[in-house]
């Protein structure tokens, strides 16, 4: 820890102590809007530090190992709270939990990376390379793909709409196959980019970076489950909708690792790395998250499908040529993201009615 700045360790040291008060009231039984509070200052707070360990990381990989990194512990709280979700019953949350976490990603956070990156650009556009872009909106149209399929043959009552569990499962190990068969060249080839690149040394030493960097991660799954176990008692209270809950607040709070993440990035003016910190977060949570909580939920009573409400669908395939739309190309301007954040706050408007 002596690497780090004394400003930097006592960043560090507010944040452990914002979670261990969010367990403390958490265990201890406190009121739930406190718990709530704390809890998601908590989340704050460990997004930040891991936004900062990702940085440092990335100063010795390619943005694309440093995005799946970062990613995968950024999802966790996603991961946790849907199998507890599910282990409770509570199908709803769950899907609206996983699809929260899609709408959040590919609209709200990466919306605000493109208004800041753009901000820090040289000219009127945010660029960075166009690869991940598009190897991201193809994995999600493949999901969006399977969900608007799994919909139209519900809607139609067909007699393939009796078999919605089956036909998840095997859609389910289809895009895990894919993911995968992206995954693995993608990293190889970030690697060897990285290998040929001329990197600037890194200010913290690399066994500091990755153990903050797994410590925040692992700590925002856990607080996210007394975030959630703290949410249901306060959306009570408050009278919002179950949908605004799952879509929005849980997504948000889930989320936050890639939203600070992400910001900060775009606003250091690292385009590769913060479109690379959303973009992976989005992909795994379409081709990689969801098959898998389908496949996990097999071991419960109550199973998780590709079977959505309909606006639900619509929303998903209009995200997905939206994220295409924009991202695409490698370059967006601050209107377009502005974009996203709009179709996000519209859709978040009709959870509150739902």
């Amino acid at each position: 820890m002596n690497a780090l700045s004394r400003s930097e360790r006592i960043a560090v040291g507010v944040v452990a102590l914002l979670t261990l008060l969010a367990g403390i009231a958490h265990y201890a039984g406190w009121a739930s809007i406190p718990a709530f509070v704390l809890a998601a200052l908590a989340l704050a707070g460990l997004a930040h530090v891991v936004s900062f360990s990702t940085e440092q990381v990335g100063e010795r990989f390619g943005p694309g190992v440093t995005g799946v990194l970062q990613s995968t512990l950024g999802n966790l709280p996603e991961l946790f709270v849907v199998i507890f979700a599910l282990h409770a019953g509570e199908v709803v949350v769950a899907q609206t939990s996983i699809i929260g976490s899609l709408f959040a990603n590919a609209l709200l956070v990466l919306g605000l990376v493109v208004v800041v990156g753009a901000r820090q650009a040289d000219g009127p556009c945010m660029r960075f390379r166009p690869r991940l872009p598009q190897d991201t909106a193809t994995l999600l149209l493949v999901t969006v793909f399977i969900i608007v399929v799994v919909g139209q043959s519900l809607s139609s009552h067909d007699p393939a709409s009796h078999h919605v569990q089956a036909i998840s499962t095997i859609a389910a190990i289809a895009l895990l196959i894919v993911y995968l068969a992206w995954l693995i060249p993608y990293l190889r080839r970030d690697a060897a980019e990285a290998r040929d690149a001329e990197r600037p040394a890194a200010r913290v030493p690399l066994a500091i970076s990755v153990g903050l960097l797994a410590l925040g991660g692992a700590g925002a799954a856990f607080v996210s489950d007394w975030f959630v176990a703290a949410l249901r008692p306060t959306i009570d209270q408050l009278g919002v909708s179950e949908a605004f809950a799952g879509i929005v607040i849980v997504a948000i709070a889930g989320n936050a690792v890639e939203n600070v993440a992400g910001l900060v990035l775009a606003h250091k003016g690292q385009s590769d790395l913060a479109i690379s910190v959303v973009k992976n977060s989005v992909a795994q949570v379409a081709a990689f998250l969801f098959p898998a909580l389908v496949l996990i939920s097999l071991l419960f009573s109550h199973h998780l499908t590709f079977a959505l409400e309909p606006v639900y669908t619509g929303a998903l395939l209009v995200t997905a040529l939206a994220v295409w739309q924009i991202t695409g190309d490698g370059e967006a301007a601050a209107f377009e993201g502005w974009a996203l954040v709009a179709i996000y706050v519209v859709l978040a408007t009709v959870t509150i009615y739902e």
